[in-house]
């Protein structure tokens, strides 16, 4: 896998540009795009800047964060606050996300999308209200796992940090996450899966693979 150099700034203006120039492959008039990666990676900062891309270009945009679909800490917790495979397989309620998101942005969908369900903090329902994203709209869902639910997104891309990098830039609180990250990496390969990969080890200086036919 071949990288080169390149700003966030022109990171996010590419892929914007092409997704952009996309149809959604369903079908129908919506584009589902995602940005995945762990949490050190900040997939939400990049995920913000391709949405304001694509709004320059005219583009109704919804953002959805997979920390939105956390599921109450009776669940979370089931094992252990910090049991690897519990954070894998079932911290994030990717039932609702077909359901709330992804369900009703299908071909024949009603655009009707829940941004939020549940919050992690007071551990209770968000009750955000829907919102409508118009036909040819975009949604950019981001967060970690995103690449091993199926989810039908229509351009991907990867946030890689090399384990020496996730180590630093993981709160040690937060350490115990790193052997779910290194199951999913073997499990899921989601550098293989994703149309681009970041290679983020060095916050200031990213590199890429590129997009699919050179974009």
């Amino acid at each position: 896998m071949r990288f080169e150099a390149i700003t966030w700034e022109r990171l996010a203006e590419t892929f914007a540009g092409y997704a952009d120039g996309l149809k959604p492959s369903d079908g129908g008039p919506w584009l589902k795009v995602g940005v995945d990666g762990a949490p050190a990676a900040r997939t939400g900062e990049l995920a913000e800047r391709v949405a304001q891309e694509l709004r320059i270009r005219g583009r109704a945009v919804l953002v959805v964060s997979t920390e939105g679909f956390l599921r109450p800490a009776s669940l979370r917790y089931e094992y252990g606050k910090q049991d690897p495979d519990s954070y894998v397989g079932s911290w994030f309620d990717t039932g609702a996300l077909w359901r709330e998101v992804l369900g009703p942005l299908e071909a024949g969908g009603s655009g009707r999308v829940l941004p939020d369900l549940w919050d992690p903090v007071t551990d209770r329902a968000t009750r955000s209200p829907y919102q409508h994203l118009p036909e040819g709209g975009v949604l950019v869902m981001h967060g970690p796992l995103l690449l091993g639910h199926w989810f039908p997104f229509d351009l991907s891309l990867h946030l890689r940090l090399s384990p020496g990098a996730l180590r630093r830039r993981t709160e040690e609180s937060e350490w115990w996450t790193l052997r779910a990250f290194a199951r999913y990496e073997e499990e899921v390969e989601p550098a293989g899966r994703a149309d681009a990969v970041v290679r983020a080890d060095d916050p200031l200086h990213p590199a890429w693979t590129g997009l699919p036919g050179g974009g």
